[in-house]
């Protein structure tokens, strides 16, 4: 008889680091963000967005026909610098 013991600790660890390894994959594959993606991952309606930092002149943004595009690496670190002084 075999007898196989399993450390779910050990599993749930393995399971999160490969989904956070996917799901930065995921990520990093966007380019630019759109505007209900901008506020989907600050988890903020873009009337706060536009009251707090849509106009700061360091908000890198590109109106693209009736479309708002935000290239999402700087984007992240604006968010990043931008949380950080508040």
């Amino acid at each position: 008889m075999v007898e196989i013991k399993l450390d779910e600790n050990e599993i749930r660890k393995v399971y999160r680091e490969e989904l956070d390894k996917h799901l930065k994959k995921l990520d990093n594959e966007l380019l630019f963000w759109d505007t209900a993606t901008l506020c989907k991952k600050t988890n903020l309606s873009i009337n706060t967005i536009k009251e707090l930092f849509f106009y700061d002149p360091d908000f890198k943004k590109f109106k693209v026909g009736n479309k708002w595009l935000y290239p999402a690496d700087e984007t992240k670190k604006f968010l990043l610098d931008w949380i950080e002084r508040q």
